[in-house]
């Protein structure tokens, strides 16, 4: 997996910095998975390494304007470039009638099969929201003014490492047979002889992590979806000084986001969604916010427009 994103501020953009918008590449599939789309995020894949095309489901996290704006323009262009195979969209109740609202006022035609997907039911019940074999999708209610939800996605272990010598010694020819035992399966030689590809394979990998939480003050919730993460991008819109205006706001400061990776057990913690005041030159910079978050989990980076990250389970 790889996590590039395409905006990093709370509320209004910047110079800097989009509004919330972040992308997972995988690239074993070709695809592309959108977590929140505030106003000009196509803008903001025009000027990255993506590929719109590849663009198959969109995670919303609540609908607030800094989270959705960007969706109906997004979602018309790829009906323009008539290459959309087809999107899923998944985000709380409104989301449907907001965007039915917008595309018929704008007699904006959608050429192409876009679904839509409630979340609530998932998250309050704690059961998956999506299964597609490779990749387990799992949300839960966070705790900001309006409903907002954080997703988990978690991909499924991995066959272990293929040994090559050994296969070779065995003398099993080289060509499609050892994709069959790479995978795990049996296979029966020209000889008669049958191999078991989990004996030529080392014990099974475990697969990557990516976590995503934003809007919210600090939660249990989020802790628990959370767990065991290769990667939380958890927002940060407030230093740990004004923690009073993030409870009244409901948004999380730089030490509440620490202390939910620490809590959770994640491996690394990308800040994001942080207010447009810290800027550097101000008072308080970005620079102050991580000091204070690596003061509770070191391994912290503030997050920036097209900043790419793998999320790698053995690189943790």
């Amino acid at each position: 997996m790889q996590v590039t994103f395409l905006g990093t501020s709370s509320g209004v953009p910047t110079r800097a910095r989009n509004v919330s918008a972040v992308a997972l590449r995988l690239p074993q599939r070709a695809e592309l998975w959108l977590f929140d789309c505030g106003e000009g995020t196509q803008h903001q894949f025009l000027r990255s390494d993506l590929r719109v095309s590849q663009l198959r489901r969109i995670f919303i996290t609540h609908m607030h304007g800094d989270h959705i704006f960007g969706l109906p323009g997004l979602l018309a262009s790829l009906g323009m470039a008539g290459s959309c195979q087809g999107i899923d969209l998944y985000g709380p109740d409104p989301l449907r009638d907001y965007l039915e609202g917008v595309l018929r006022t704008s007699s904006t035609r959608i050429g192409y099969p876009l679904a839509s997907h409630r979340v609530r039911e998932a998250a309050t019940a704690g059961t998956v929201l999506l299964d597609d074999d490779d990749l387990i999708v799992r949300c839960a209610p966070l705790t900001h003014r309006i409903p907002a939800y954080g997703y988990r996605v978690e991909q499924k272990p991995r066959p272990g490492r293929f040994d090559v010598q050994k296969a070779r010694e065995l003398g099993i020819p080289p060509g499609p047979v050892y994709a069959e035992l790479k995978a795990g399966r049996s296979v029966t030689l020209e000889d008669g002889r049958i191999i078991h590809g989990e004996r030529l394979c080392g014990p099974a990998r475990p697969g990557s992590i990516f976590v995503y939480c934003t809007d919210t003050v600090f939660c249990e919730a989020a802790v628990e979806l959370a767990r065991g993460a290769d990667l939380l991008v958890h927002e940060s819109t407030f230093a740990h000084g004004e923690a009073e205006m993030a409870f009244q706001r409901q948004h999380s400061t730089s030490t509440m986001a620490a202390q939910t990776a620490a809590l959770a057990g994640v491996k690394s913690l990308a800040l994001t969604h942080l207010s447009p005041r810290y800027v550097h030159g101000n008072t308080v910079t970005p620079d102050d916010l991580l000091e204070e978050a690596r003061a509770i989990f070191p391994n912290t980076l503030v997050a920036k427009d097209f900043l790419t990250l793998e999320v790698n389970p053995e690189e943790g």
